[in-house]
């Protein structure tokens, strides 16, 4: 852990990845010749750091071990092996990030051999790159093939990356993990709709339940990063760059400064971007709050960081895919201010769980922020408990496993 602180201290044959002219695309997909009862699966994904498509995927490996079913994961690796390990999960370390086509074609003649040595009958690609990759794999192989649809790609000028995001639209069945998420399929790709199923991802509500958090544990937190106990506190979990927002919070709070009775957290890597932390930085001391904020680069116990604070912000100018910080505030029972936009308008019922905001404007964030910091203790409980239930009811993740797994047996059903 460190901080830093600012006070001081169609059945046709689908075209192979661009610039890639080797693979056979004349090959026409056959049926797989599997069992009906029961799926082996095979999840591919970039590598195995710490994120939303990592942490579900490591989430569905353990149901599906769970319930018996053989599974393996295949990626570049990264910190959460481990857990897949402690499951008993299989993981094929395979240069998976990689975008050059000639090794996306390498990687699918392992993938291949990888399929039919084990008796796979699915394969579950979860990020473009590797998507390729496991597509040619799983079409050579004759078994099924699906997708997650994790997050709205760019499209870059004149939508040239549109042949190359394509791929996330291939799988017989495609996961779409928001409302977002369908429309933009929907509006982009013209995927047909039979073929979307819509999955939210998740929250594990019993690592996100503030019964759950310690008082050690609470205690170690408010010490080590010396947070103040006479204010509310204000917290923004999310990578330091532009999109994410802590620009915009900071110009809110700015509104609010002669208040005095708020601290702001900010958590979260800059990845190496420094200039946008620098901007951050000048930004709090133009506006003269240099002692309201505190900057935590890591923590491994975000759940007591939550219960440590009063208000989550979910500031992003762009759309969240999920929006799972939110949707994490809200299982904490924390009074949960998010972006009208994205995945939060499907995690966040305004008004009863927590409030939207416009997106980007300063302004309205600032108004919503006075209403959450002036708000009656009574009325933050009610809030708080109808956030838990909401959460509780609609996005943990056994409901995920459930129907990602029931999506798995339909495809082996299938002739």
């Amino acid at each position: 852990m460190s901080k830093n602180k600012v006070k001081k201290s169609s059945g046709a044959a689908r075209p192979s990845p661009a610039g890639s002219n080797s693979a056979d695309n004349s090959q026409t997909r056959r049926p797989a010749q599997v069992s009906p009862r029961k799926p082996v699966v095979l999840q591919v994904l970039p590598e195995l750091g710490q994120g939303g498509v990592e942490l579900g995927t490591v989430q569905i490996a353990e149901a599906l071990s769970a319930q018996g079913i053989t599974n393996f994961v295949a990626s570049a690796g990264g910190r959460m092996e481990h857990n897949l390990q402690k499951l008993g999960v299989r993981h094929f370390t395979l240069p998976l990030k990689s975008k050059n086509p000639f090794t996306i074609l390498k990687n699918a003649s392992k993938l291949a051999e990888i399929i039919k040595k084990e008796g796979i009958n699915i394969v579950h690609a979860r990020s473009r790159a590797p998507a390729w990759s496991a597509y040619l794999a799983a079409k050579k192989a004759g078994v099924h093939f699906m997708t997650t649809f994790h997050g709205t790609y760019g499209l870059g000028p004149k939508g040239i990356k549109k042949p190359y995001n394509r791929v996330m639209t291939y799988g017989e069945k495609v996961i779409v993990i928001s409302s977002h998420i369908k429309s933009h399929v929907l509006e982009n790709y013209h995927t047909p709709e039979d073929r979307l199923v819509f999955i939210h991802r998740c929250v594990d509500v019993e690592k996100f339940d503030p019964e759950a958090v310690t008082a050690e544990r609470l205690k170690n937190m408010i010490e080590t990063y010396h947070l103040p106990t006479d204010k509310q506190l204000i917290l923004l979990i999310g990578r330091l760059t532009h999109w994410k927002g802590q620009w915009l919070l900071i110009d809110a709070l700015a509104k609010l400064k002669g208040r005095g009775d708020f601290h702001c957290i900010f958590a979260g890597d800059d990845q190496g971007r420094t200039k946008y932390t620098e901007s951050l930085l000048a930004q709090i001391r133009n506006s003269g709050m240099e002692s309201c904020f505190t900057f935590i680069r890591h923590t491994d116990d975000v759940p007591a960081l939550m219960k440590a604070c009063d208000i989550v912000v979910s500031a992003s100018v762009e759309p969240e895919a999920f929006g799972r910080i939110a949707a994490e505030g809200e299982a904490m029972g924390k009074i949960v201010l998010a972006s009208d936009i994205g995945g939060s308008l499907d995690n966040l019922k305004d008004g009863i769980t927590g409030r939207h905001f416009k997106s980007g404007d300063a302004g309205d964030l600032s108004q919503k922020l006075a209403w959450a910091l002036d708000m009656p203790a009574e009325k933050r409980k009610k809030i708080a408990a109808a956030a838990r239930n909401f959460i509780k009811e609609n996005f943990t993740k056994q409901i995920m496993c459930d129907k990602t797994i029931a999506v798995y047996r339909s495809l082996i059903g299938k002739k």
